[in-house]
């Protein structure tokens, strides 16, 4: 029993701890003697405040882990903590320190001390030179803010540390106000403060002059959402014309390639609607939540004319301006010629470039400030003199400038743009065929004769808007299909009656009457091409004033809608084969350097780069040594190895030559059983 330490309880702090948290009462007076020795230790502390004193860390951390069980006797032990810190922090001896940020946390979560003057001391403490102990904070606060609100937000503290945030993102300490601004992205990016107060006090952070802070801020709004991206590739799309619906419609009746092929064309078109049907995943929903985009532009190409950051800093500044004038479709002439300096093929990033370039383009900008813009792209990059790689990624720059701004583009310019569909180079004639596809669906008149293709229903009508007009329309475009097909079916029902009246007549013969939907779908489309183009317009126009449509209904019209892209215009023979290309040209708010740098074939690559990679490859390979299988490796080579390895001209006469290539099966066979047999017997 003398080597147990039951009764020495005032030296031995954790055990009295688990007896206090046990029975708080039967021990009060242990910890009062306890709590005396941590008072006459902080005045200790408070004349020698950088000495180290592990006896005061002990202290505090027994108090913090039973401050529940006292509450009136360490009623004012939170506040007393919170002042050593605030007076002391900048001279604390680091493991101290520690500690006293634990205990404060431990009472947090025991709910004794309120979150907001605890977060605010903490925001105060990332000024000090410590990274262990500013991990931590920062850990602490995230999840601290995050518990209060879980579950339900807490909008008076929210307020009330968003503009302490606020404050602290202009501090002079640089570690702190970097920190500050992590909080607040990991916030929101958590859906914990995802409103617009978080998203324009984060905005301050882009006109910083600390360099860390000014990346972290454009890095918040350019960056991605990888869950808001996974959830979108899990959304169902049932709605609208399924595959199943295509296959019916042009595989029933006779097989045929015409149809085939229609089918196949039907599919592409299907799967251009279903991307352009895709709701938009944004890579932030932040960049929606500025309260005045185009001030915040302005200010951004203000401090972009005129900064000497890296060149890297420079592009991600441009980046997130081009993003900001697509996507709120702002006015901001000033930067079209600022990017138009760095339109050259030498130029760093210039993919980046055009890609800002392509992004900065709208339908609300008026053509004449794109158009010195498309035609540098087209003098720069759509040259004989470059190579296939940049007059690839020139012609995509210019079609995704276009596919934005339609009225930029000049006749000429286009359909000497499309001339590159002959180039010798495989990915300039697909770009050059994505361009052209382009505008086979905005205007083919632009086009020259025999690039047009064949004209469809739906492009014989195309045409670019003029600048500012719009195209307003009183009925739903396709609703036509409902009234024909209504037609359709009283024609049908009327049919069926007739040859049910005539089955009396033919003495008990069962009349055999095919009733298809599918050939009943043929037929409307067959009508629907045999009405002029005013009373197709009058029918929608009366479907879509005089009843209410379902979404069986709305499924039907998409299905004619698309029919229109597949189905030829009436009377418009096919004289040529009309060029597919498989290219997507559904756009969305954001644009991608895929779009810009979209290279169809695989450049070859040179000699030496071919050569780098094999001996890359060859690394972990043992260097390839003959093996000699002597059955005496002492012996030296006999007669009919040396006959082997003679020159073939030397022995074309030898017997054993002209005689190898006429012996028999069996002669091979009684050959290969003498080898083995000796080969056996030295064994």
């Amino acid at each position: 029993m003398s080597g147990r330490h039951n009764n020495k309880l005032p030296t031995n702090l954790p055990q009295l701890q688990n007896l206090i948290k046990r029975d708080p009462k039967s021990y009060t007076e242990e910890f009062l003697q306890q709590y005396r020795h941590y008072q006459s230790n902080v005045e200790i502390f408070k004349h020698q405040p950088d000495k180290p004193n592990k006896d005061l860390g002990d202290l505090v951390m027994f108090l913090a882990q039973v401050g529940h069980c006292y509450l009136e006797e360490l009623s004012t032990f939170p506040q007393e903590l919170t002042n050593l810190l605030l007076n002391h922090h900048t001279v604390l001896e680091s493991d101290l320190r520690m500690t006293f940020c634990k205990a404060l946390i431990l009472l947090r979560n025991k709910d004794l001390i309120s979150p907001t003057s605890l977060l605010e001391l903490f925001f105060e403490l990332l000024r000090c030179h410590d990274k262990l102990l500013r991990k931590t904070l920062y850990t602490h606060i995230v999840s601290d803010i995050k518990n209060i609100n879980a579950k339900h937000k807490n909008n008076k503290l929210n307020t009330t540390l968003q503009n302490f945030m606020y404050t602290m993102l202009r501090d002079s300490n640089p570690i702190a106000a970097k920190i500050s601004l992590d909080v607040m992205v990991e916030l929101y990016r958590r859906n914990i403060w995802n409103d617009a107060k978080t998203v324009n006090v984060i905005t301050t952070a882009c006109f910083s002059k600390i360099t860390k802070l000014l990346v972290a801020g454009l890095k918040f709004f350019l960056g991605k959402d990888e869950d808001e991206a996974k959830n979108s590739d899990s959304e169902s799309e049932d709605e609208g014309p399924t595959v199943r619906d295509l296959m019916v419609r042009y595989s029933t009746g006779k097989k045929s390639s015409k149809n085939k092929k229609k089918m196949e064309k039907a599919m592409k078109v299907l799967k251009k609607h279903k991307k352009k049907k895709k709701v938009e995943v944004f890579n932030f929903s932040a960049i929606h939540l500025i309260h005045d985009p185009q001030d915040f532009a302005e200010k951004l190409l203000k401090q972009l004319e005129s900064s000497n950051e890296r060149f890297e800093v420079k592009i991600m500044l441009m980046e997130l301006i081009s993003r900001l004038v697509g996507i709120h479709e702002l006015f901001l002439f000033n930067f079209y010629p600022f990017v138009q300096r760095f339109l050259q093929p030498h130029q760093r990033e210039v993919t980046k470039i055009l890609l800002c370039a392509a992004q900065s383009s709208h339908q609300l900008v008026p053509p004449e400030i794109i158009e010195p813009v498309i035609m540098t792209i087209a003098n720069n990059f759509v040259t004989d003199r470059n190579s296939g790689e940049v007059m690839t990624v020139g012609i995509n720059a210019i079609k995704e400038m276009v596919a934005r701004c339609p009225l930029s583009m000049s006749e000429d310019l286009l359909q000497d743009l499309a001339q590159y569909k002959s180039h010798k180079d495989k990915n300039v004639v697909m770009s050059a065929r994505g361009l052209i596809q382009l505008f086979r669906d905005l205007n083919p008149q632009m086009l020259h004769k025999r690039d047009r293709g064949r004209p469809t229903e739906a492009s014989k009508d195309a045409k670019i808007q003029n600048y500012g007009q719009l195209e307003a329309r009183d009925y739903i475009p396709g609703a036509e299909v409902l009234e024909v097909e209504k037609t359709a079916e009283e024609e049908d029902d009327e049919g069926w009656e007739s040859a049910s009246m005539s089955e009396d007549d033919e003495d008990g013969e069962w009349v055999n009457v095919h009733h298809s939907s599918d050939e009943d779908q043929t037929e409307v489309a067959e009508k629907l091409q045999s009405i002029p183009e005013d009373e197709r317009k009058a029918k929608a126009a009366m479907v879509s004033t005089s009843r209410l449509l379902t979404q069986d209904d709305f499924k039907k019209i998409r299905i004619a809608q698309m029919t229109k892209e597949v189905n030829a215009a009436p009377g418009k023979g096919q004289k040529r084969k009309n060029e597919d290309d498989d290219e997507d040209n559904e756009r969305g708010e954001i644009l991608s350097l895929r779009d810009i740098e979209r290279l169809h074939k695989k450049p070859k690559s040179d000699k030496e780069t071919r050569l780098a990679t094999a001996m890359a490859g060859r690394t972990d390979r043992k260097e390839y040594i003959k093996k000699r299988s002597k059955l005496n490796p002492y012996a030296s080579t006999s007669n009919k190895e040396k006959k082997r390895k003679k020159n073939f001209m030397m022995m074309r006469y030898s017997q054993d030559v002209r005689t190898k290539g006429k012996r028999s099966f069996r002669d091979k066979q009684i050959a290969l059983r003498d080898a083995l047999l000796k080969k056996r017997k030295y064994k």
